[in-house]
């Protein structure tokens, strides 16, 4: 019997016969791996334990312990949860059913949807269908047997996808679990070895779909679930997604009279007093950033004909997601981003290697057609605005420009308390450009990385075609990762838009765009903001910061008195005239999430003094007005970051 050498990624190696399977491998390593063994990576490739091994190469059993593991039990899981419905549900058909960053998902045709009934039952039949331990078995079928298979099991939705994805091919990949009576699927898999193995899961919620998410096509209903390794992570996971509930953006943006939506203008936000002096408080903060880091702010139109498109790439590739308008017979498109307008107001006048860095910033709306089965809140909109930038930099000053830039991110993130990391994503399969001019952009990002101190992950081959970039993710309160910011080199639109300076040389050269953005749209990172703080703002950043609180009709004239010197000092403040009781006036400011509330009776007026309310720690006592004053302008210029010296900014008493 021929023998091969599989190596471990500790460089030792396991001579087997020729087709042993990789759980052999793990049996030879020892009793303890063959036990936790889950699948394994051949050459690269994960495959399952069953995978037979027929030549040398390198091998790496992925446990629990694996980066792999937790899509692969995800993945398993879905099947898992087909089977159940299938089993429950005869006449259901199967469409696809992947892992997905938060858990799984399973799309099924079904007579009517399901009821939360019907959730409880499918997701009782997967313990059980798990509780017997079946095996996960994969099969090669011919593909023709394999269509024909489906066709009489009234599963067209698989036979399509064996027609389209398996072209060429002789035999195709198929699963059961135990049997194909108990539950088969056409996969290419790794799954598990056994359903024994899945324990760790929960089914969230459903909701309608359509087949490969196109309206035209059969309606469908998808089935989420979530699956973890162990227990606890998955108890960890319900926690946050009931802490998530409570925080939802939405939710809160209703009652704190934050914004809207309605039905005539889909995906686009009716911002409310008080939402709008949120917008406004971010932009006007990102100007103060970015005006004395040498950025100018430009208006550029939001109109364009068909041929600026064109020359961008946009008329070819993004079509689809433009909104497009019909003047005097000429074909136009609303703007689904900046960067074009930016290329020709540079283009717009000879410019100087003396000139550059030269930083363009915008705040001005932009539209995009997103499909309206995927809009959500703030999150997903049709018309948003950007604290967007584009930087024109000669090929020696990327890695200062990029140092600077990732500078301002962690400032900026740092003024609202959001942990962040970053990823730097390197040079792609396909891309434009030599290799040599990749390698120095790289290198000056990396550099530029480690200079700035920041520590980061690397994404090989997952930069943008034109060049590469760095990825910011910010971490909320309850652990959530969102990406945020973006730093990309842009090698093409230069290109594309004859871009040009004049060097030292007097000759001319082309100059290397940086694209740029810290919150990214205002609309999805006021509604990070809203989930991360609950609502509760910073002092610097709430809407209200004080509101005055008279305990009867014959406090109002001093009550004014007080708001007119809190406005006069720049603070947002407000004044609660009803005629309602002092404790009812509080807990409306308390629901509101006011920072402070400042309440005024006889011996506040005749002290010329009032009475502090902290939104969370309750009264602090009276206070000389312009000692609040005083002390609030201190909070609002600290960011909400307390002194040093001090954990919790006290309202003094007196100056």
């Amino acid at each position: 019997m021929s023998l091969i050498t599989v190596t471990l990624p500790d460089g030792s190696t396991r001579a087997l016969p020729a087709g042993a399977r990789v759980r052999d491998v793990a049996a030879a390593v020892s009793p303890g791996l063959a036990r936790a063994a889950l699948a394994g990576v051949v050459d690269g490739t994960l495959v399952d334990l069953a995978f037979p091994l027929e030549h040398d190469g390198a091998v790496r059993i992925v446990t629990d312990r694996s980066p792999e593991a937790l899509p692969l039990y995800r993945h398993s899981t879905a099947h898992l949860l087909a089977a159940a419905v299938t089993n429950l549900f005869p006449a259901a058909q199967c469409g696809i059913g992947p892992a997905t960053d938060e858990g799984f998902f399973y799309d099924f045709v079904v007579p009517s949807p399901f009821v939360p009934e019907d959730l409880e039952a499918i997701e009782q039949k997967m313990r059980d269908l798990a509780s017997q331990d079946l095996i996960f078995e994969r099969q090669m079928w011919p593909r023709e047997e394999a269509k024909t298979f489906f066709g009489k099991r009234s599963e067209p939705l698989k036979v399509q996808l064996i027609e389209e994805k398996t072209e060429g091919q002789t035999d195709v990949s198929c699963y059961t679990i135990k049997d194909k009576e108990t539950f088969v699927d056409f996969c290419v898999g790794p799954h598990v070895p056994s359903t024994g193995k899945l324990k760790a899961f929960k089914l969230l919620a459903t909701s309608n779909a359509y087949w490969k998410g196109d309206a035209r096509n059969q309606p469908m209903q998808r089935v989420y679930g979530t699956a973890f390794l162990s227990e606890k992570d998955l108890k960890a996971h319900l926690t946050q997604i009931e802490e998530a509930k409570k925080r939802d953006h939405r939710k809160l943006g209703r009652e704190l009279g934050l914004f809207t939506f309605h039905q005539w203008a889909p995906g686009a936000a009716f911002w409310l007093e008080k939402g709008t002096t949120l917008y406004n408080t971010l932009a006007s903060y990102m100007r103060g950033v970015l005006f004395p880091a040498g950025y100018v702010e430009v208006k550029t139109p939001l109109i364009y004909n068909k041929a600026l498109w064109e020359r961008s790439g946009h008329w070819k590739h993004y079509r689809e997601n433009m909104f497009l308008v019909e003047s005097e017979n000429e074909t136009m498109s609303v703007k689904p981003m900046n960067c074009p307008g930016h290329f020709l107001t540079y283009a717009s006048e000879v410019r100087s290697y003396r000139d550059l860095p030269i930083r363009f910033h915008e705040q001005t709306p932009l539209h995009r057609n997103e499909a309206s089965g995927v809009l959500s809140g703030l999150t997903r909109v049709r018309q948003f605005s950007q604290d967007d930038a584009h930087c024109f930099v000669m090929q020696e000053q990327i890695g200062e420009e990029v140092e600077r830039l990732i500078r301002l991110v962690q400032q900026v993130y740092g003024d609202f308390g959001l942990p962040f990391t970053a990823k730097l994503s390197t040079r792609p399969d396909e891309f434009l450009g030599d290799v040599a001019t990749w390698d120095h952009a790289e290198t000056q990002l990396k550099a530029a990385l480690d200079h700035a101190t920041m520590a980061y992950t690397l994404n090989e081959r997952d930069g943008a075609f034109y060049g590469p970039k760095i990825d910011f993710d910010v971490t909320d309160a309850i652990g959530r990762k969102w990406q945020c910011a973006t730093i990309q080199l842009d090698y093409a639109q230069p290109e594309n838009f004859d871009l040009k300076y004049i060097g030292a040389d007097n000759a001319e050269h082309r100059p290397i765009v940086i694209h740029r953005a810290i919150f990214g749209s205002f609309e999805r990172f006021i509604a990070i903001l809203i989930e991360h703080f609950a609502g509760a703002f910073p002092l610097w950043l709430a809407p209200t910061q004080a509101v005055v609180l008279p305990i009867a009709d014959r406090h109002l004239q001093y009550a004014g008195s007080v708001l007119t010197q809190l406005k006069a000092a720049g603070l947002r403040a407000s004044l609660d005239e009803r005629q309602e009781k002092i404790g009812y006036k509080i807990r409306e400011a308390q629901l509101q999430k006011v920072p402070y509330m400042l309440v005024v009776g006889d011996r506040e007026a005749a002290d010329h003094t009032v009475s502090v309310r902290e939104r969370s720690g309750g009264d602090t006592g009276a206070s000389a007005i312009d000692a609040f004053i005083k002390a609030a302008l201190e909070e609002i210029a600290l960011k909400g970051q307390p002194p040093a010296a001090n954990p919790r900014l006290k309202v003094p008493d007196g100056l």
